[in-house]
């Protein structure tokens, strides 16, 4: 099948599905679009009991999708780019000290703690896995998802300095996560020099080239829209500098998410608006990343939820994924304590800061594409139906609770 037959199928399915979701279910897109496609996979599985041709088609469609190169390479860009373009700037740079510790030591801790919990959990289930594939199960769910969150926070109403923290720490340590994947994933595979001056520079030109390609893309950006008045040509200056920059990231192997998130939040920084832009402009700005960021993210949670098809279920590997949602939960819990403790009061942190960003720490695609990579020595079947269940729990329970805990916390707070 050709890549356009392939997304006008993923397209038609995920315009039906959204259809059917803002008219009868009503919940957040994230939400209902992957419950919706589960629904609609599980539905080909009963009937596959009498027929199996549509079971078949779907399997061969599914196939042809390489998720993690859809995502990782082409997607994320433009999606963490929308995210960034429509986060407050002001706020992320007040509370840009907690969010880089979150990003960065967090991510460590978690990684660490969920990797040797479940070396010891699979153990007592039976599977002998070696502790350095646990490790870097636990590198690759322990990035909260920056699409899942973004879509999620939309929706709840939290607290414009809760909702900038657990936004501005997904939008950066997806790329931190990244690289701890990329790291442990060479020592497991074997025959590379690791040490700590390699480990470092991969840090450097992952995270630092990321970032620094941002900013100088996102200074070019700025300084092409300022000197013309086109609103057209200006919309596709910001499409120009994703896609471009996204390519230059790739090839000098630099993190393409942490360049487009810099580059975003630059040129949607409200300074830089207000001399760049005018109002014409900036209102097609906006609505053309708005409508990529909702047109990509029903693509990406439809396909979500139809890669339940690629796996292998077996009832050993679901019930460890039930058993690893507290583990990963606890493990998230005590990484976020320090930078909490370190700054509640100089600014002044809602109520249960930390018990709000562990429950609306979502994961999602980026850790089924990172799980989708491993091979099958790293007991890639194992742990891609735990991380499939901790994905699709992530979603659909703590997405359609954490609403509702904010609200119960804060309104406390007001009383």
């Amino acid at each position: 099948m050709d890549y356009f037959s392939i997304a006008t199928i993923l397209i038609v399915l995920s315009a039906f599905f959204g259809y059917l979701n803002i008219k009868f279910i009503k919940l957040p897109d994230a939400i209902g679009l992957m419950l919706i496609t589960i629904l609609f996979t599980l539905a080909i599985l009963g009937l596959s009991l009498f027929d199996d041709t549509l079971l078949l088609k779907e399997k061969e469609f599914i196939s042809q999708i390489n998720f993690e190169t859809v995502l990782l390479d082409i997607m994320l860009s433009f999606l963490l780019f929308a995210g960034a373009l429509h986060t407050n700037f002001q706020q992320l740079k007040v509370q840009r000290k907690p969010i880089l510790i979150f990003a960065t030591l967090g991510t460590f801790i978690s990684t660490f703690l969920t990797g040797i919990i479940v070396y010891y959990l699979l153990k007592v289930l039976s599977f002998n896995v070696d502790f350095i594939y646990c490790l870097l199960f636990g590198s690759l769910i322990s990035p909260t998802d920056p699409i899942a969150v973004l879509g999620i926070m939309k929706k709840v109403g939290a607290p414009k300095q809760l909702e900038t923290k657990i936004v501005g720490e997904s939008l950066f340590n997806d790329g931190v996560g990244v690289v701890i994947f990329l790291t442990i994933y060479q020592i497991a595979k074997g025959g590379q020099d690791i040490s700590i001056i390699n480990v470092s520079k991969l840090f450097l030109v992952e995270v630092g080239g990321g970032i620094g390609l941002g900013l100088a893309i996102g200074w070019l950006t700025y300084r092409l829209l300022k000197s013309i008045d086109d609103y057209a040509i200006e919309v596709i200056l910001t499409l120009a500098a994703v896609m471009g920059g996204t390519l230059i990231a790739q090839h000098f192997h630099l993190s393409a998410p942490l360049a487009m998130v810099t580059a975003g939040l630059l040129v949607g920084n409200d300074t830089i608006r207000q001399s760049s832009m005018s109002e014409l402009t900036e209102q097609y700005v906006d609505k053309f990343w708005e409508l990529i960021d909702i047109l990509l993210n029903t693509i990406l949670f439809v396909m979500i939820g139809m890669e339940m098809l690629v796996l292998t279920f077996k009832v050993e590997y679901v019930l460890a994924g039930f058993l690893t949602i507290p583990i990963l939960l606890l493990a998230r819990y005590i990484s976020l304590l320090l930078p909490i403790k370190i700054y509640a009061k100089k600014l002044n942190f809602v109520r249960k800061t930390n018990l709000i960003m562990t429950w609306g720490g979502l994961r999602g695609g980026i850790s089924i594409a990172l799980a989708l990579s491993l091979t099958q020595a790293m007991e890639r079947d194992l742990f891609l139906v735990i991380t499939y269940v901790i994905v699709v729990f992530s979603i659909i329970v703590q997405g359609l609770t954490v609403g509702p805990l904010i609200k119960k916390i804060t309104d406390k707070d007001e009383i």
